[in-house]
């Protein structure tokens, strides 16, 4: 048993540390608009937040990264009001999400104060992912590892960076990414 455990972080920790750099693949040109389920019924639609920098951000509540909620709520607060959008998209690729989106939502508002917006669980890393995942892997070639990894959108839908579990949504590089393209 000792020895899987040490197995399976073996192999997860080198790659969420390598997570702590962004990446960047081959130019990718803009995004095209992408369709959401919201987790609050209707969708969510990338075209409504042209001229935007978006962080999209796949997250699980059963993570021991999901305290960064708190910090993505932060940032929506501070800086959605210049500009940038922060979506969650809960997801249970790395069986840590709750059984559903009612529970998501419910858990997220009362533990992290969560009001950014948030899709329904979605696939992002194995299986059929939502088209904008599979987009993101086709430009860069970036594929979330586990949950808590990071994809910034510019205001014209190009992709700016991505970045691992370890990278705090609020750390310097990420707001070095999308400071230049908030309002004053």
């Amino acid at each position: 048993m000792h020895r899987r455990l040490f197995l399976s972080l073996a192999t997860l920790v080198p790659a969420a540390l390598a997570g702590l750099a962004p990446r960047r693949g081959r130019a990718a040109g803009p995004a095209p608009a992408f369709t959401f389920p919201s987790i609050d019924g209707g969708s969510l639609n990338t075209a409504d937040w042209r001229g935007r920098p978006v962080l999209v951000v796949n997250t699980a509540s059963m993570c021991g990264f999901a305290g960064q909620l708190r910090d993505m709520q932060a940032l929506h607060e501070e800086f959605g009001p210049r500009g940038l959008v922060v979506l969650a998209v809960p997801s249970d690729d790395f069986n840590q999400e709750l059984a559903d989106a009612a529970k998501v939502k419910e858990y997220c508002t009362l533990e992290y104060g969560i009001t950014l917006p948030m899709t329904d669980i979605l696939p992002v890393a194995r299986g059929q992912v939502h088209p904008f995942y599979a987009w993101v892997r086709q430009q860069t070639g970036f594929v979330p590892k586990w949950n808590f990894n990071k994809v910034l959108l510019g205001p014209e839908g190009q992709i700016l960076g991505s970045w691992g579990s370890f990278a705090n949504p609020g750390g310097r590089a990420i707001r070095a990414a999308f400071t230049p393209y908030l309002t004053a």
